[in-house]
């Protein structure tokens, strides 16, 4: 069967579906429970003849809202925001992840770019990141203190102005995948780049693992930041690139929502990550485990949420 026939044939009751949803479920319990078998059928057929289409997200998404309103007892509005970190983040963003990888390979390109670029050009940091950082830098390399840049301000203040700044950016490269998806990659191309001059130039002066033991205690959880926030941007692009079987309107809209779910879901994490650089980076004199098992352990919770835990939550929700 065609997949546009398989559309129409359906709609009907996948909009019964929704209302049913929208009113909480509690209009006719029976018709809901009779709607989820029929719907993990038409999931099932989805999954087999058109797998990875936008037929197949779509119904994975409405399987999982009514798993979660009939398995997981959402009987309390109170309870809509332990729900969407717990549930409904993680399932969108395991239809996302795709996308995902994308972004991280893009991104890391990127990063290569500028390592190979500083190689052959010392004056390559200078381009990217400014005259003024990079002889401030020089300056407390020869004082002994190479990472003295993140000791320059109080904490509050450099906490607040530095996680304002991770929201603009990340904000920019989610929202510029509206054009096309081509503005998330730009973002996600001139931040990796940078990343890439900024570690090879300390890779130069010998001093790889300070940089390394010092910037990622923060920058783990920064950089996933911006690479998942790339990976909502060109959700966002590629439901206007590629609407499939839909309207572009209405690919749209289930675009926007998936990534506005995706790059909400990271809000908490800037923020975590300007706590870490504002507070914990400048302890520079701190032991090298301590430094190294905040660094891991922020590796090992992003891998978890962002990536283990859908793929193991969207299992299970499959197999009910």
């Amino acid at each position: 069967m065609r997949e546009v026939v398989f559309l129409k044939r359906n709609e009907a009751k996948w909009r019964d579906v929704e209302v049913m949803l929208a009113s909480g479920g509690k209009n006719d319990p029976d018709k809901l429970a009779d709607l989820f078998i029929e719907l993990n059928d038409d999931l099932s057929y989805a999954r087999t003849n058109y797998p990875e289409s936008k037929t197949e997200i779509y119904l994975n998404g409405l399987a999982s809202d009514i798993y979660e309103a009939i398995y997981k007892n959402k009987k309390e509005k109170s309870n809509r925001f332990v729900n969407f970190w717990k549930y409904e983040l993680p399932l969108t963003i395991s239809t996302a992840h795709k996308q995902l990888l994308y972004s991280f390979i893009f991104f890391t390109i990127s990063c290569l770019i500028g390592v190979v670029s500083t190689s052959y050009d010392e004056n390559f940091p200078r381009i990217i990141l400014g005259d003024h950082y990079v002889e401030m830098t020089l300056e407390n390399i020869e004082k002994g203190d190479p990472m003295a840049v993140y000791k320059d301000s109080d904490s509050e203040s450099m906490f607040f102005g530095i996680t304002s700044n991770n929201i603009r950016v990340s904000f920019y490269t989610f929202l510029s995948g509206f054009f096309i998806s081509f503005g998330s990659y730009w973002f996600l191309f001139r931040n990796g780049v940078m990343l890439g001059a900024f570690q090879w130039f300390f890779f130069k002066k010998g001093l790889l693992w300070t940089s390394f033991l010092t910037i990622w205690i923060h920058g783990t959880i920064e950089i996933s930041c911006i690479i998942i926030a790339g990976t909502a941007g060109i959700v966002l692009g590629n439901s206007i690139l590629f609407p499939g079987t839909y309207s572009r309107k209405l690919s749209l809209i289930s675009g926007a929502k998936r990534s506005s779910k995706i790059f909400l879901g990271i809000i908490p994490l800037i923020v975590l990550a300007g706590f870490l650089e504002s507070f914990v980076t400048r302890l520079t004199d701190s032991h090298w485990s301590i430094r190294l098992l905040i660094i891991l352990g922020s590796a090992a919770f992003v891998l978890y949420y962002f990536v283990w835990y859908p793929l193991k939550l969207k299992k299970e929700n499959n197999e009910v």
